[in-house]
């Protein structure tokens, strides 16, 4: 019996495609490939090529050639970041509304100083002086007044002593600005001097750099602490731009300055701030900062409250009304003459540099500089030189190391230049920053104040500058420097023309960065 024959059905038809049939992309020709590259790489040329000559057209405007020339290399070389830098930092400027107070303030000080006219008849001091003192006035509208007592304190605890016994003895208004003011265990004191002055019915008003003082860990504490002892603050130049604050974050309010009533005030180069700066990097390096602060009495103390009344009101819309119509009388015992020169970004010039030069042009005999950033323009390094070159003897005192990098290389890339000037260059020891900022010229000439002889303190920051003429404080100046001398290492030519290549480059190269402002 044959086997049975199994029957399969016919296989299913196939369905038709539910879905879309997949798309195979069609690829460009290479030819048209090409083509596109090219367009791309000529839309490139032809942006690079506008933005050269936009920066040709834009840098140079109201800007040094130094200054310009540098900013044009780093657009040229590396133009993304030339560009976004430039438009970040690149104004020297405070806005707009900010330069009109300024002007608006330096109006309303002449007007009320007109009374006051330049002591410069039978003075004892040489014929040039005279000049510099109306330079002064004209640029920061500031007289030269007699009748002030000026008195330096040299260390540090006795700084902060002198500032708190200073406002503890306040019955009317206390003013205090500095560039960084942290709150820690050093300056704890001062602060306890705000509270209680606040407590017994005294203004106190505090004005502090926003940067500035925002790098340092005392900062928020400081913040917290005024807020509760319920005194009047305000941040200098704030970078908020969400609350629509906002100009180039480098332009800085470098200012220290404390007025009690109108009678006593204290300027100088101290921070309200631990001598070790508090932070990581510099109390690993066992840092300490070496300042001087001077307190005045006298006429002067008006101008030093006028330069206060001026940033508060830069910063609050609010002109004080405390300060006094007149100037204070001099007393009879008293014979400084004190003149207070302001600068900075809200001034048409640069007011500092332009004293700076004229000082060294005058002097005779011998200029002492004390300087922790000595970087200088052309046109103060030409004045410094040229004083050695024609008999002076110049001194220059910088710190052996220093706390910012570049600024401490950049200076040392001016070191042979002043050697071999004649120029004498004395390196303060570490751990030591000598910070403070000072000049005698001859006998009876000095400066204290803020400033720093650096193309930064000259352009981009707000300074407090104060020419004193007098023989008896330059000779109580010159013994702080005869201190610095006695600590310090003379630098020779012999000796820094042997440090190696790789040194020589840093400090090349560090230079050029200092131009870029």
């Amino acid at each position: 019996m044959p086997p049975p024959v199994l029957l399969l059905p016919d296989p299913l038809p196939t369905p038709p495609p539910t879905s879309s049939p997949t798309v195979v992309p069609q690829l460009l020709p290479v030819q048209d490939l090409s083509d596109l590259s090219l367009l791309v790489a000529a839309v490139v040329a032809v942006v690079d090529v506008v933005l050269r000559l936009v920066a040709l057209a834009v840098v140079p405007q109201d800007r040094r050639p130094s200054s310009a020339m540098a900013w044009l290399l780093l657009i040229f070389f590396v133009p993304s970041l030339g560009v976004l830098a430039f438009l970040l930092i690149g104004s020297p400027k405070l806005p707009r509304v900010r330069r009109e107070k300024q002007a608006s303030m330096s109006r309303l000080i002449e007007q009320e100083s007109r009374g006051a006219e330049d002591v410069l008849a039978d003075h004892p001091w040489p014929p040039w002086v005279e000049g510099v003192a109306r330079l002064n006035h004209a640029l920061g509208a500031m007289p030269l007044l007699a009748g002030n007592d000026a008195h330096i304190v040299p260390r540090y605890e006795d700084q902060l002593r002198e500032l708190a016994e200073g406002i503890a003895e306040a019955q009317r208004y206390v003013h205090v600005e500095f560039y960084i003011l942290s709150f820690d265990d050093a300056t704890a004191p001062v602060f306890a001097a705000m509270e209680d002055a606040a407590a017994r019915g005294v203004t106190v008003r505090v004005l502090l750099d926003h940067i500035g003082s925002w790098r340092y860990p005392g900062y928020r504490r400081a913040v917290r602490e005024l807020d509760r002892l319920g005194v009047q603050w305000r941040l200098m130049l704030p970078v908020q731009p969400l609350r629509g604050r906002y100009q180039r974050p480098d332009l800085r309010n470098h200012r220290k300055l404390v007025v009690v009533d109108g009678e006593t005030a204290f300027v100088g180069s101290l921070n309200l701030i631990d001598r070790t700066y508090d932070k990581r990097a510099t109390l690993k390096r066992g840092l300490l900062w070496q300042d001087i602060i001077v307190r005045l009495q006298g006429p002067v103390v008006q101008e030093v409250d006028a330069l206060f009344v001026t940033d508060w009101y830069s910063e609050t819309d609010e002109v004080v009304a405390e300060i006094p119509d007149q100037l204070t009388e001099p007393a009879p015992d008293r014979a400084l003459h004190c003149q207070v020169v302001p600068s900075g970004p809200g001034f048409e010039g640069q007011n500092n540099l332009k004293l700076f030069n004229s000082l060294l042009y005058g002097a005779q005999r011998r200029v002492s500089i004390t300087s922790p950033y000595f970087v200088p323009d052309e046109s103060l390094l030409t004045a410094v030189t040229t004083a050695a070159e024609r008999g002076v003897e110049v001194e220059l005192f910088v710190g052996e190391i220093g706390d910012q990098l570049l600024v401490f290389h950049a200076q040392r890339s001016y070191y042979e230049a002043l050697l071999r000037a004649g120029v004498r260059i004395w390196l303060y020891p570490a751990p030591y920053i000598l910070h403070a900022k000072h000049l005698t010229v001859d006998d009876e000439v000095s400066v204290v104040g803020s400033s720093n002889l650096d193309i930064r303190s000259f352009e981009l920051d707000l300074e407090l500058t104060l020419l004193v003429l007098g023989r008896d404080f330059t000779t109580e100046l010159r013994a702080v420097e005869d201190g610095y001398r006695a600590r310090s290492t003379e630098l020779t030519l012999e000796a820094w023309s042997g440090r190696g290549f790789w040194r020589r480059l840093a400090d090349d190269l560090a230079r050029l960065t200092s131009a870029v402002q």
